[in-house]
């Protein structure tokens, strides 16, 4: 498994904090940036993770603003993408098992960094259940086909 994180300026140290628990966990993972407070453009960072998940140089992703919103409505424009703003464990659990959600979002200034932790503990450790579900994910997919 491979993880590839972006944030913009507003989500900088939660995103920082996610890069570190990983690399304690020994899970591989690219850091896209941004390195600065300064002020970006979120839907650039958005659309590189989701390029990257939607291409398979990534198995999943991890997106950090704000609020988790922006991201999230950016990411999920990508074709392939299945992105899930979460704010809790639940959440991300069942973005996996359920939806087969392939990017996680965040909003720093919704959950801290011990919350957001956990929450990318979750997301990473739950499998796609499949089964009925599957039948939905296909619909997701049509969809995105359609539009």
């Amino acid at each position: 498994m491979k993880v590839i994180l972006a944030s913009d300026h507003a989500g900088l140290e939660l995103r920082q904090e996610l890069v570190a628990a990983l690399a304690a966990q020994g899970v591989a993972h690219e850091d896209v940036g941004p390195s600065t407070r300064d002020s970006v453009d979120y839907p650039d960072f958005a659309a590189r993770v989701s390029r990257a998940v939607a291409s398979g140089q990534a198995t999943l992703g991890v997106l950090v603003c704000g609020t988790g919103i922006g991201m999230s409505i950016v990411a999920n424009k990508h074709q392939g993408i299945r992105a899930a703003l979460c704010t809790t464990e639940f959440e991300a659990r069942m973005a996996r098992a359920h939806n087969d959600a392939n990017v996680l979002c965040l909003g720093q200034r919704v959950v801290g960094a011990g919350v957001g932790r956990a929450i990318l503990e979750a997301f990473l450790s739950t499998a796609f259940e499949g089964g009925r579900h599957e039948r939905r994910v296909q619909m997701i997919r049509e969809a995105e086909s359609q539009g």
